[in-house]
């Protein structure tokens, strides 16, 4: 079967997560907590964040979850702070976030391109971090598609946002691949009907995407010779 388009997810994705985003969290607790260790202890509990290591845990809802799941586990740990008022500050520090692809971007999105495959952008952040980071990355341009949880569609794991890309594309949902680095983006692949790949640039390991996956890569640079096998 033919691929004709590419939904990537993009943290963990197109950007490494670790190198990205154990170092704003990081920043983050450090910020909310004033320097109070004690504030620090509690916020990274909330978030599973490990201090020592600087580094998110594996089972943190945060990894796969949207910017209001985050803000509402960081409210846990500061109920003197408002909700929104959180979700905002974490949007707004998150678009400034330091940014590590696993590969140069812009040539391998060129080349796909190339290839004839319409691309997308769906991610559980919110569109507008969505749409600094892949301008920051300078590869706004090469998506026609970039939603997050908040652009009407609804996030992750539900299929619904995968499938507003096939229809804006004018693609068949099962000659699109779905790309991410975790299970809620394995599991709306399949929901949708999609080619289902994982990548190793997040927090999740190859056994535990593989029963949920068509394959899985190292990273999104092997995804030209996938493609070109035509697994399907």
């Amino acid at each position: 079967m033919r691929v004709d388009g590419i939904l990537f997810d993009k943290d963990g994705t197109l950007f490494d997560f670790g190198a990205t985003w154990n170092v704003w969290a990081g920043g983050v607790i450090d910020e909310l907590s004033g320097g109070d260790p004690a504030r620090a202890t509690a916020i990274a509990d909330a978030i599973r964040y490990d201090l020592s290591r600087r580094a998110f845990l594996p089972d943190s809802p945060v990894i796969a979850g949207t910017n209001r799941e985050a803000a509402e586990l960081v409210a846990t740990a500061l109920p003197e702070r408002n909700v929104d008022e959180l979700e905002i500050f974490l949007m707004e520090s998150a678009a400034a976030a330091p940014l590590n692809p696993p590969v140069p971007l812009a040539p391998l999105l060129d080349g796909l391109s190339a290839a004839g495959l319409a691309l997308g952008v769906m991610t559980n952040d919110a569109e507008a971090v969505a749409r600094a980071h892949l301008g920051q990355a300078g590869v706004l341009d090469r998506f026609g598609f970039v939603a997050g949880f908040d652009s009407g569609h609804g996030a992750k794991p539900s299929a619904a946002p995968l499938l507003a890309f096939a229809r804006q594309a004018g693609l068949a949902p099962d000659r699109v691949v779905m790309v991410g680095d975790s299970l809620h983006d394995l599991e709306a692949g399949r929901a949708a009907g999609m080619i289902c790949l994982g990548v190793l640039t997040g927090m999740a390991t190859e056994a535990d995407l593989a029963p949920h996956a068509d394959a899985v890569l190292p990273h999104i640079g092997h995804l030209p010779d996938w493609v070109r096998r035509d697994p399907h």
